[in-house]
């Protein structure tokens, strides 16, 4: 027998808008009453009217897990569970997607008749977490999913006081932009730090994300404690020919009002022959330039990567930017990425070690300094490094000239050595 549907007129009116409705998704899955989750789902619809009329959420937390594992179930039981019972427990599985989240049909019908089977059949995919969302299960259902997910290949994230499922984006796989293997940098990271993910142990979340270069398609400088931005040390590439085949199609105006007035550093000047003169010591690699002119401009030879510490949502001291702590390192050969892989470990040791409960990367810096974080993973001070844009004209020079020569001798060094 079917169960009876609750009244919901105010998340009726939800699907009156001229956008789909997450609420038309809910009330499909309760309607489908040959599923095994229909009367759960309807029961959801239910309290979630009820606290859309009192304006209270009803969800408290708990303790549900798998065997081994000390995160990556969020569990939710009902405070109102005599009223709607079958949703009493509405726990989510949070389930690492593939790098650069790419999936074929066949895996994602395989993900979906798991969740049919084991849980409510409501699923969400990446939102900042990364996660694949599995949304609504009972305690008794949670490792039985789990099981059946891990035997097809998907392991879990990261949830509480840990280190968090980490993003990629699409990378060199499908995108022109991209600067360096994103896959191979995430997959190596996350694989050496997965038992910081699976047993929480450190003051409070850490997220890795790596985007193939600065238009940031994963949202890593503001949204990861540790971000791997691809970028260039070179000259910019440009095709003089593409550039003024552009300016004959757009016309001269739309190409210096839309390209050279854009620039945020003034770093481009167009001549009279319609060429393309580029300041590439001016340069900040924002792509702007290259995003409107994808034939005529490219990033350079020399890429590799920026790394960006700290950037964060708001928490104890509001909204954070990573702030870059190497402005560039090659990402190319084995030793680069082990180069990589051990500064995540450092900076991981650094946090567990020194960060107080509750607290990000990015709020410890702000609490003890940016010089003894840097010497405590063992990077020296570079004048490139940046948190943020200076504000005042006026700067303490003490010491200015030893530090000066001591970064003069580490730039004679490194050419040497190349």
């Amino acid at each position: 027998m079917a169960k009876k549907k609750h009244e919901t007129p105010m998340l009726d009116d939800l699907e009156q808008g001229p956008w789909p409705s997450f609420v038309t998704g809910l009330k499909r899955l309760a309607d489908d009453e040959e599923k095994p989750y229909a009367g759960m789902v309807t029961d959801l619809l239910g309290q979630l009217e009820r606290s859309y009329e009192t304006r209270k959420g009803f969800w408290k937390g708990g303790t549900v897990g798998v065997y081994g594992y000390g995160g990556g179930v969020i569990p939710r039981f009902s405070e109102v569970a005599e009223e709607y019972p079958e949703s009493s427990e509405f726990h989510t599985l949070r389930v690492q997607p593939p790098a650069g989240m790419h999936y074929d049909t066949a895996t994602l019908r395989k993900l979906c008749d798991i969740w049919e089977k084991h849980g409510s059949g409501l699923i969400a995919l990446h939102g900042q977490s990364g996660d694949i969302m599995f949304q609504g299960c009972t305690t008794e259902k949670v490792q039985e999913a789990f099981d059946e997910l891990n035997e097809f290949g998907f392991d879990m994230g990261g949830a509480g006081p840990a280190l968090r499922t980490s993003m990629s984006c699409v990378g060199h796989a499908r995108c022109e932009q991209s600067c360096y293997d994103e896959v191979r940098a995430h997959r190596s990271i996350i694989n050496a730090l997965l038992d910081e993910m699976h047993r929480p142990a450190l003051p409070y979340k850490f997220k890795f994300k790596f985007s193939g270069c600065a238009n940031d398609c994963v949202n890593a400088i503001q949204r990861s404690d540790f971000a791997v931005i691809g970028t260039w040390a070179d000259d910019m590439q440009v095709d003089q020919g593409e550039i003024k085949a552009y300016i004959e199609k757009a016309g001269r105006k739309y190409f210096i009002d839309n390209v050279i007035a854009r620039c945020p550093t003034n770093a481009l000047s167009l001549n009279d022959d319609d060429s393309l003169d580029v300041d590439n010591r001016s340069c900040v690699r924002c792509m702007h330039c290259i995003n409107v002119c994808t034939k005529a401009l490219k990033a350079g030879l020399k890429r590799g990567v920026t790394i960006l510490i700290g950037g964060k949502r708001t928490l104890k001291i509001g909204d954070l930017m990573g702030s870059v702590v190497v402005p560039f390192m090659p990402l190319e050969s084995d030793e680069d990425f082990e180069r990589l892989q051990e500064m995540a470990e450092e900076t991981i040791d650094f946090f567990a070690e020194n960060a107080l409960e509750h607290e990000r990367i990015g709020e410890c810096i702000d609490r003890i300094g940016l010089v003894p974080f840097l010497e405590g993973i063992g990077l020296e001070v570079d004048p490139n490094m940046v948190i943020h844009p200076r504000t005042n004209s006026y700067v303490r020079t003490d010491d200015w000239d030893d530090e000066a020569e001591k970064w003069r001798d580490r730039q004679t060094t490194g050419e040497a050595a190349e």
